[in-house]
């Protein structure tokens, strides 16, 4: 069976679906399902557009262990999860493994981790991945066998390969831990260098190659930066070693196709009528991997942040999923 492995970066699946349909999304005994049925809709139009050889759902801890304990504020401001969304979250796993698709969690790591890391697997056996995630971590997968989905709002999907990383963020692929580590990232906790931003610091890469080049050169910058760099080059090493994506163990998914049966019975368990006929027929939701309304940019803030107000205001009926 031909074509690339398709890794999906579920949290964030289930965090933009949450905040991006309507709340009045309601299934059996009038739980929410909205995350769920976003997140499947999205897989099964990404599975339609790109024929994957296999589907990987990635989950994991919200934060790895290892990352706070080098730095304490790593994710710290997040929110909770929301209760309705929990409930979602839990069920996600069955659903999506009836549905033919391979659910794989680490409970030490990241789902960025595995995504990462199943790429490289893919890769060295000759086959290419499409990483679906609105985290822009997985910048640094990206190489010849690895790009990263482009889901927007208008129409169908697109690809972000290294040209593309290099045009979003100024520097290359390999060069994305050291662009975090000095510009900081907001959603994960990370301040970067005082007084650096993403152009300086895109600029300070190309310049110098990575944070150590920059380093090395801080005695050579305006006073503000040298400054910055000198008081902060053991925070700054720390923030790149954090923003590094880990290899995990994992095993090359086997071929699979959907399992539009199995999928339709477990979406029928949980109220999703609508789903589980689509499913019955083989057909994907119509304009399943377009974003919602909001934006595909809202919605990924608010996967982030993890905190409400970037989704529609619900209806006064509940809806069929």
């Amino acid at each position: 069976m031909s074509g690339s492995l398709l890794a999906v970066d579920t949290p964030w699946l289930l965090y933009r679906s949450h905040f991006g349909l309507p709340r009045s999304i309601k299934g059996v005994d009038g739980a929410p399902v909205g995350a769920l049925l976003g997140t499947v809709n999205t897989i099964l139009g990404l599975v339609q557009w790109c024929s994957p050889r296999a589907v990987v759902c990635c989950l994991g801890a919200e934060e790895a262990d290892y990352r706070v304990a080098l730095y304490r504020p790593y994710h710290a401001h997040r929110d909770p999860m929301p209760p309705e969304l929990r409930a979602q979250w839990e069920r996600a796993p069955a659903l999506l493994e009836a549905l033919g698709w391979t659910v794989t969690a680490d409970d030490a790591l990241e789902a960025d981790d595995l995504m990462w890391s199943y790429s490289r697997v893919e890769a060295a056996a000759g086959g290419d991945t499409l990483i679906c995630s609105g985290d822009r971590d997985l910048y640094q997968a990206v190489d010849g066998h690895t790009a990263v989905v482009e889901l927007r709002r208008d129409g169908p999907p697109g690809t972000i390969d290294a040209a593309g990383v290099q045009q979003r963020s100024g520097v290359t692929p390999a060069q994305i831990p050291d662009l975090i580590a000095l510009r900081g990232d907001p959603s994960d906790g990370l301040p970067g260098a005082r007084g650096i931003g993403a152009k300086t610091a895109a600029a300070l890469l190309s310049e110098h190659r990575s944070l150590e080049g920059v380093l090395a050169a801080a005695p050579t910058l305006r006073p503000r930066i040298a400054a910055a760099l000198g008081e902060q080059a053991d925070e700054l090493r720390t923030f790149r070693t954090i923003a590094a994506l880990q290899d995990i163990p994992v095993t090359r998914p086997p071929d699979g196709l959907t399992d539009h049966a199995q999928g339709a019975n477990a979406a029928r368990e949980l109220g999703m009528e609508n789903l589980a006929a689509r499913l019955e027929q083989g057909v994907a939701a119509a304009s399943p991997v377009t974003a919602p309304s909001t934006g595909t940019a809202s919605c990924a803030r608010a996967a982030d942040s993890r905190a409400p107000g970037a989704g529609r205001r619900p209806r006064r009926s509940p809806r069929r999923p």
